[in-house]
């Protein structure tokens, strides 16, 4: 498998997909709320098992903090490395951008997977798109 950061307008669509296909259709976040304003300003990257799509994410500046966010594989790919090689792939594109601050909206589920890579919870419990979510955070 392969990360590729978006560079080209098939890419980007290749990101989108994959979020469209997790976020929207699988946990019916409305897609007006997963495809934000932030979009132009992140920077994408997908996850390629040869030419197929099968994961996604995107790293933003935030407050002196790299935002990790919208981490999304799809379902025939979890529990199998994809999320891991994400998670080390954007904490690798942070420190390039020289940024040691990283934080994160985890979904509840998903906090035991963020803490194996040394996320703390920092927040109290929050809805997000009808989902609960904590804030976590790690410095690199």
């Amino acid at each position: 498998m392969e990360i590729k950061i978006v560079t080209t307008d098939k890419q980007l669509e290749d990101a989108f997909n994959i979020r469209k296909i997790v976020f929207v259709e699988e946990q019916k976040v409305p897609v007006e709320e997963e495809i934000d304003q932030f979009e132009n300003e992140a920077d994408h990257l997908v996850l390629y098992d040869g030419e197929k799509p099968v994961g996604a994410a995107r790293f933003r500046i935030v407050d002196e903090y790299g935002k990790l966010e919208r981490i999304c594989i799809l379902k025939d790919y979890r529990n199998k490395g994809a999320g891991s090689l994400i998670m080390e792939y954007l904490e690798k594109l942070a420190s390039q951008k020289g940024l040691n601050k990283l934080k994160l909206n985890a979904q509840t589920k998903a906090i035991p997977f963020y803490e194996r890579f040394g996320y703390k919870t920092v927040s109290k419990l929050f809805m997000d798109a009808g989902i609960p979510h904590v804030t976590m955070t790690k410095i690199i």
